[in-house]
């Protein structure tokens, strides 16, 4: 039997090809999402970095959030705006392996700074005294290192479990990119043991850290609470309520799709969760943080004025 296999060298993305015609739609609405994503995170960084008001820690972490989620949506979205016009929707085993390690790269970094982005809430609402020591700027950058490093050295563990497996002769990933279950789902062996390490890898990147956000909104409710003015409790509340959005959409989402065998993957209903995640959610993040943030809001007004004052001296 071992002669009658033959060792697949790349893998066909099926995507959409299912839809024929509204493909081309697709394309179109996907490229405005996809430059919309990156206008408004780039606009996100690039406010922080210029208005000294944003220079706290809260804003370092949306920062990073923001830089890591460009990234993230260029290791998908490129490829899957080609393959809609293209007839060859081929990728290659090494290339296949390269796009979901810095895909789940990306996403576990995601998930991670999403928890330390709650710390960070929970320090600045509950202990306001010692917030300056506990999210000192030495802190800020251990914490956002240890979110990257640790992020990616998951994705490596489980991208070395996915490839190490051999596939032979099915190559269709009923999927617009790489993800772990449309391409496990090919392996010709039995995938058991792979999947459940997967699986538990799955429940430390998304219910450990979602476990600590939960515990840290408790006390921050309880304290938010005490406030006796009703103004003070709701400028409290607002400076968690951008981060809770994106919170639950974005483990909401991860949660569906990856906290659950393989065996149980619906192809469409699938796809429709993870376009959420990889479109929606990059697209959600600056939306919510530049509308429904007052601060982010006056630092875009100021900038835009500086650069409006400087071109009428000119």
């Amino acid at each position: 039997m071992a002669e009658n296999l033959t060792m697949i060298t790349e893998f066909l993305l099926l995507g959409f090809s299912s839809l024929g015609e509204v493909q081309l739609v697709l394309f179109v609405v996907f490229f405005l999402l996809y430059l919309v994503i990156l206008s408004g995170n780039v606009t996100i960084i690039s406010i922080i970095r210029l208005d000294r008001s944003l220079h706290t820690p809260m804003y370092f972490f949306l920062g990073i959030l923001s830089t890591s989620e460009t990234f993230y949506t260029f290791v998908i979205l490129p490829k899957m705006l080609i393959n809609l016009f293209s007839v060859a929707r081929t990728i290659s085993f090494t290339c296949c392996a390269i796009q979901m390690f810095f895909f789940l790269g990306f996403a576990i970094t995601n998930c991670l700074l999403l928890g330390v982005m709650g710390y960070d809430r929970y320090a600045a609402i509950c202990h306001p005294l010692h917030y300056p020591i506990l999210m000192s700027w030495q802190m800020c950058g251990k914490l956002a290192s240890i979110c990257g490093i640790g992020g990616f050295l998951a994705s490596l563990m489980v991208v070395n479990l996915v490839f190490s497996l051999p596939f032979c002769n099915a190559n269709k990933v009923n999927h617009y990119f790489c993800d772990i279950s449309p391409v496990i789902r090919l392996a010709c062996t039995n995938t058991d043991i792979n999947e459940f390490i997967i699986f538990i890898c799955g429940v430390l990147v998304l219910v450990v850290p979602f476990f600590f956000i939960c515990i840290s909104y408790v006390c921050i409710l309880r304290t938010i609470l005490k406030i006796p003015s009703a103004e003070g409790r709701k400028k409290a509340f607002s400076t968690c309520s951008s981060h809770l959005t994106v919170v639950i959409v974005h483990y909401g989402c991860a949660s569906f799709i990856y906290l659950r065998p393989t065996a149980s993957y619906v192809s469409n209903k699938d796809r429709l969760v993870t376009v959420i995640y990889t479109v929606v959610t990059p697209l959600l993040n600056p939306m919510v943080y530049s509308l429904r943030n007052k601060d982010v809001q006056i630092a875009i007004k100021k900038v835009l004025g500086k650069k409006g004052s400087l071109k009428l001296y000119k």
